[in-house]
């Protein structure tokens, strides 16, 4: 039970670490331009990393069938990330699709 503790220790203090060097580099001006270009992939990287398990394996397993509600809504939802560059828009228009889809074909 300890380990847990030590490990969860560890990853908080160096996400805090990564974080506060962030801080203290920008604060300077001292961040160099390539890691600014960089670092604004990361939220889009992150998003993907966490949506793409979630729909391409809705049941533990790869599906890339027609039958796959989640591949289908999330595809609509990129093609709509896209055309609008909106992050509002896309959630609401896949969510709409998703909830749609569960009601017709569930």
């Amino acid at each position: 039970m300890m380990r847990y503790w030590l490990i969860i220790l560890g990853m908080g203090l160096v996400t805090y670490a990564v974080r506060l060097s962030i801080i203290a580099f920008s604060g300077r001006g001292d961040v160099p331009p390539a890691v600014r270009r960089a670092l604004r992939f990361v939220p889009p990287a992150v998003l993907t990393a966490l949506a793409a398990p979630a729909i391409i394996r809705p049941e533990g397993v790869v599906n890339l069938s027609v039958t796959n509600i989640q591949l289908i809504a999330g595809s609509v939802a990129a093609l709509v990330a896209w055309k609008t560059r909106s992050a509002l828009f896309t959630i609401a228009v896949g969510m709409a699709m998703l909830w749609t889809l569960r009601a017709v074909l569930h």
